[in-house]
């Protein structure tokens, strides 16, 4: 997470709307001896007050062989990004940046039994059908007899239980109200300007 405080996001509402909104993440671990990245879409659970996202991965992902042992890892959730041209602005000396919005969610991971795992995918479905509404939800129930079943074999599913939730929103409210304007007009129709101009 970017360490200014102006940047910083800690409100837990807004960090889970904003995974909800931006559900495929990026997981890192370090197991095994070697830093591994994955990238899976997540659901999110609320188990009895704790916050997880389940997800799954192929069996030939690298990190699909710990998930039995489990380990410790980073879920991070990514939304638009822009760069800045220092010529937006109407200080003089300023340098390029980036604005960008990211959540991390870090804790331990386990791994999902079958049932958690089918139901995983259930809600995984239907958490993203809903987005295309009005078209008619696609279901598992429209596979051939058996088809499921096989292609459940080709994945393993796994729960990061969120010890720490944390949120980067940088949109330029390290400046002046005159260089975020310019910057927001430097942008256009770009979705990082109309988050910077809609600012509190």
């Amino acid at each position: 997470m970017h360490p200014a405080q102006a940047f910083r996001v800690e409100d837990r509402a807004t960090l889970r709307d904003f995974i909800s909104a931006h559900p495929f993440v990026t997981l890192a671990a370090s197991v095994g001896g070697r830093p591994i990245l994955a990238q899976a879409p997540v659901v999110i659970r609320d188990l009895d007050g704790e916050l997880a996202l389940d997800f799954h991965l192929s069996r030939g992902n690298a990190l699909t062989p710990h998930l039995v042992r489990g380990f410790r890892a980073v879920m991070l959730a990514t939304g638009p990004d822009a760069y800045v041209s220092p010529g937006w602005y109407e200080s003089a000396d300023q340098v390029p940046t980036w604005n960008y919005l990211s959540v991390e969610a870090e804790g331990s991971v386990a791994p999902l039994d079958e049932a958690e795992l089918v139901a995983l995918l259930d809600d995984l479905s239907a958490q993203e059908e809903a987005r295309l509404l009005p078209k008619k939800p696609w279901t598992r129930g429209k596979m051939s007899d058996g088809r499921f079943e096989a292609m459940l074999r080709g994945i393993a599913g796994g729960r990061l239980f969120v010890e720490r939730l944390e949120g980067t929103f940088k949109l330029s409210q390290n400046k002046s109200d005159a260089d975020r304007l310019g910057a927001v007009k430097g942008l256009g129709d770009h979705p990082i300007a109309g988050m910077m101009q809609n600012l509190p």
